[in-house]
């Protein structure tokens, strides 16, 4: 599996570009906005892009959703359901951080914990780890040992919980338990911010201590 990361708007989230270098299919993981720079990114690599996939509803991780679809005919999956509030609140979302108008939707399949998506021959486990939002996913892949947490797990620190139904002891407790115990050598992408490892992450990050 190649990543390609394209951190978009002023909060430099990372959308990410899933590659099946095989098969040259592709998915778009939190498309935060800027759909233009995302669909240059498409273009450049040459990529069949399939599915839109959403690890949580924050707006900053699915504000240029709408734009993609208006010229990709394909489905949109995640987060898990419990983030529907998120996603129901996107207009007030972009009034209160002064995002450009998002209307607010409804993934064509909400994933759940166990589930497996195939992005060409790439196989990601879904992973349920609630506490920045409740709905929150991240997707592994055990073949090129490489995850991609969204806002759950950063480079030294982990997501905000102070957010409504955010739970900062849920969320270490789900990164120990689910993500701590992925290989140490796993590759971290996270929703902002430089790449990391899970080893790194154990060994330094002073929320995990």
């Amino acid at each position: 599996m190649k990543v390609v990361v394209i951190p978009v708007t002023p909060y430099q989230q990372n959308c990410s570009l899933l590659i099946c270098e095989e098969t040259k299919k592709a998915a778009i993981v939190d498309p935060g906005g800027e759909s233009e720079r995302i669909l240059s990114a498409i273009k450049n690599h040459n990529v069949t892009v399939d599915k839109i996939i959403l690890t949580h509803g924050h707006l900053d991780h699915v504000g240029g959703t709408e734009a993609l679809l208006a010229k990709l005919d394909i489905p949109v999956l995640g987060p898990e359901k419990e983030d529907a509030f998120w996603l129901q609140q996107l207009e007030t979302q972009s009034t209160m951080f002064g995002f450009p108008h998002t209307t607010s939707f409804e993934p064509t399949k909400w994933l759940e914990e166990g589930e497996e998506l195939k992005v060409g021959n790439i196989k990601l486990d879904i992973l349920h780890i609630p506490g920045h939002t409740p709905g929150h996913i991240a997707l592994f892949d055990a073949k090129s040992k490489q995850a991609i947490v969204g806002d759950i797990l950063f480079n030294g620190a982990v997501g905000r919980s102070d957010f409504p139904r955010g739970n900062h002891q849920q969320l270490i407790s789900g990164i120990k338990q689910k993500l701590l115990t992925l290989p140490q050598d796993t590759l971290i992408y996270p929703g902002h911010g430089p790449t990391t490892t899970i080893g790194q992450e154990q060994k330094s990050n002073p929320y995990l201590r």
